[in-house]
């Protein structure tokens, strides 16, 4: 299989995981306000969120939760691979100049419906950050008619 095929779904089994490593910096975040639309400040303003419970900037969650889809997309299972839905669970912040580790893990292959589940998870220095359970579309390997 090459890096940029993906997994077909009969290549998928129950344990198999992948991982990112993602700094999030200030220029990071200052993008994904760009592209999101979402300027809180929280995210953006030191001063406001230094009052906040959180005692300084955080990173958005959905920018988190994009790391996710980065593993899906990217490398398990890959190009070609669907969204069919996410449920997030945010367990604690990540603030900026934190390293984040998302790694997703299948947990169930349909191979009837072509659906496979994943258990997600974003972690700062071993610490959770947030738990996600996805579940994407995988293609068909198409038999070769060589």
């Amino acid at each position: 299989m090459s890096e940029f095929e993906g997994f077909a779904i009969n290549e998928l089994e129950v344990g198999q995981s992948a991982e990112i490593t993602r700094l999030v910096d200030d220029n990071t975040v200052r993008q994904f306000a760009e592209v999101s639309g979402d300027f809180n400040p929280l995210h953006m303003d030191e001063a406001y969120a230094a009052r906040s419970p959180f005692r300084g900037r955080i990173a958005h969650g959905a920018l988190v939760a994009s790391f996710i889809s980065c593993v899906l997309g990217n490398h398990l299972p890959g190009p070609g691979a669907v969204f069919a839905g996410m449920t997030m669970r945010f367990e604690r912040p990540v603030r900026i100049g934190d390293t984040v580790i998302a790694r997703a893990t299948v947990t169930d292959v349909d191979v009837k419906a072509r659906r496979v589940k994943l258990a997600c998870v974003c972690e700062v220095e071993g610490q959770t950050c947030m738990e996600a359970d996805a579940e994407v579309i995988v293609r068909k390997r198409r038999k070769s008619t060589a």
